[in-house]
């Protein structure tokens, strides 16, 4: 999925760091550089939600997910 260039500049993650996001397109996701949060993009939609999140590493999910 093809982000608008300047949406993806003003992007940022909602956690305590607000920390740029980089477009990941095999994964159809944003990608946190600080929290290694991964966030998805749903129908050209990104969904900024920390309990929609999932962490890159795998298997620990986010603070907020149960």
């Amino acid at each position: 999925m093809k982000l608008d260039p300047s949406l993806l500049e003003i992007l940022a993650c909602p956690c305590e760091a607000h920390a740029p996001l980089e477009l990941d397109e095999a994964a159809n996701e944003l990608l946190c550089t600080v929290c290694d949060r991964a966030f998805p993009i749903r129908d050209g939609i990104p969904v900024l939600l920390l309990d929609e999140a999932r962490h890159r590493g795998g298997t620990t999910p986010a603070p907020s997910q149960k």
